[in-house]
């Protein structure tokens, strides 16, 4: 095992010092105070950071440029000794519980010579990976809000209670600007299709998740919210010109880096008018290099996306795509399928020049910079006997209820037909036993189908399938209320009455009992077009 530290007990003593710019021994600049939660700019390197560049072998400067997965703790601490590796993303078989987690990131760290970066896809909504953090509405019911404060408050709840078991870095928010209704990645991801709010969401969700300490990544860029292909089993195409990416799919990333986010994580899509040669972006020099780097002027991490996804792989082997990915402009590679080959083919392409010396440096410095920045280096134990207890506290889950209840949209009510009280209603459809007793627990009588004078009709992303499930419900008023995708309303034609609540969390299942109740009267609006009306529609009582 690896002696604990002594690069940070380095980074003390030359800051301590006053700092040594280019390891010479002479006076220069204070520490930077870029690790300030919400920082707006990305300070120059601390003036230690080079010098120590410059004193690693090359075979640590590689390790650093990779986050891979881990199927336990000695496969984990056997890749930090082998590997150097920067960091580790942690999926749900990594997680058991807060105090086993935490003790896992402390010995972790423990084992590495440079603070690891322990990351994890915590987006909340549709993408998950931790069973017992608090349960918030995903990104679109946020964009259904169309309040700031919603937002920040979502995204600090879950950067604080990754804190506390040791996770420093968290895959979001996500930046993509949702205007295809096929989308299969995204969709109730995005906090909507209109880039002026999603920019508006994304600048508070940045400034929540770094206010609690841990970096927040903004992805995928170039910007991945118009395609029928998922990119993790097919190449998505994009047809957007320059202009309209300027327009539609640029400003979030703008208003991210505005922020202060301390990465960027690319997409594995291809679009044509931003570079003709057929290359995904994470392996676009044009993209990484000249629209990210030079005229969006990002100066934080650039890691892929995951290396496993079809997307990066369908043109390159294993072992030329990490090499392509680093001289595009990535700083750090994500889920290599094959660590050992990754490595050893990117190992091999600085040992001949084919990697220029300058831009692993560089790259090197800037995964530095963050731990630094992130205070990585000033210590990362956390206490395990503790962070259960800051976790899904009432607090914490009295957000998710506002959360919620702020998203609920009401997009139709033909006839007065909502509130239900005073109705016999059944309940069928995703999470309907939930609802039903939420309802119940509102005043409002359940009875079965054949007894009822409302029929109300959850769906999750059932798309074209929620009309035929609506007439076989029979002649009586149907109230239909879309618990994913808002796009399920587009088929609700028939339903006297339409809601969407974008996610089917506890929370968001009671929120929406209370509004068909008429006990909470609803306020969100619509964050893309659906049922035939626009962003921003919404009824209330």
């Amino acid at each position: 095992m690896r002696p604990s530290r002594p690069l940070a007990a380095a980074a003390v003593l030359a800051l301590s010092a006053g700092g040594c710019g280019g390891g010479e021994g002479r006076g220069g600049t204070a520490a930077p105070t870029s690790r300030t939660p919400g920082a707006r700019t990305v300070s120059a390197s601390p003036s230690w950071i080079p010098a120590h560049v410059a004193r690693m072998s090359a075979a640590e400067k590689v390790g650093q440029l990779f986050v891979p997965t881990f199927s336990g703790r000695a496969d984990a601490l056997a890749k930090i000794r082998r590997y150097h590796v920067g960091g580790f993303v942690h999926f749900a078989g990594n997680m058991s519980t807060p105090a086993k987690n935490a003790a896992l990131s402390n010995a972790l760290q423990k084992a590495s010579k440079v603070p690891l970066l322990l990351d994890v896809d915590e987006e909340n909504g549709v993408v998950t990976r931790t069973p017992y953090l608090t349960r918030l509405p995903g990104n679109m019911a946020l964009g259904a809000t169309r309040r700031p404060a919603d937002v920040r408050a979502a995204a600090r709840v879950t950067a604080a209670e990754l804190r506390a078991i040791g996770i420093n870095r968290n895959y979001a928010p996500v930046a993509d600007v949702n205007v295809n209704p096929r989308n299969p990645v995204i969709g109730a991801r995005s906090f909507g299709s209109d880039p002026a709010q999603v920019s508006t969401l994304l600048t508070a969700a940045v400034a929540g998740i770094q206010e609690a300490r841990i970096a927040a990544t903004a992805k995928h860029f170039p910007g991945h919210g118009d395609t029928a292909v998922d990119s993790h089993t097919g190449l998505p195409v994009i047809t957007h010109s320059r202009a309209m990416w300027e327009r539609l799919d640029a400003p979030p990333f703008k208003a991210a880096i505005a922020a202060g986010v301390d990465s960027i994580m690319t997409a594995h899509i291809v679009v044509p008018k931003l570079d003709a040669s057929g290359d995904p972006s994470t392996l676009s020099k044009t993209v990484l290099t000249g629209l990210l780097r030079q005229r969006l002027g990002f100066q934080g991490v650039i890691i892929t996306d995951s290396l496993q996804m079809a997307g990066v792989r369908k043109k390159y082997s294993d072992a030329v795509v990490p090499v392509r990915a680093i001289n595009a402009g990535a700083d750090q590679l994500l889920m290599p399928p094959s660590l050992p080959k990754a490595y050893r083919a990117v190992l091999a392409a600085v040992r001949s020049g084919v990697i220029p010396q300058r831009r692993l440096d560089d790259a090197v410095t800037r995964i530095l910079r963050l731990k630094e920045r992130r205070g990585l280096f000033q210590g990362t134990a956390v206490d395990p006997a503790k962070a259960a207890s800051a976790i899904d506290t009432p607090a914490h889950r009295a957000i998710a209820r506002q959360v919620a209840e702020h998203a609920t949209t009401l997009v139709r009510n033909q006839g007065g037909i909502l509130p239900l009280k005073g109705r016999k209603v059944s309940v069928s459809g995703s999470r309907s036993a939930a609802l039903a007793a939420a309802l119940r627990r509102q005043g409002v009588r359940t009875t079965s189908r054949s007894k009822a004078d409302v029929h109300v009709l959850t769906t999750h992303d059932a798309g074209a399938a929620t009309a035929s499930r609506i007439r076989a419900l029979g002649p009586k008023p149907v109230v239909v209320a879309a618990l994913g995708r808002p796009y399920d309303l587009n088929s609700a034609g028939r339903a006297a009455a339409a809601l969407a609540t974008y996610s089917s969390s506890a929370a968001s299942v009671a929120a929406l009992a209370r509004v068909l109740a008429g006990t909470l009267n609803p306020t969100g609006r619509l964050p893309v077009p659906a049922a035939g009306k626009p962003v921003g529609h919404g009824l209330r009582y």
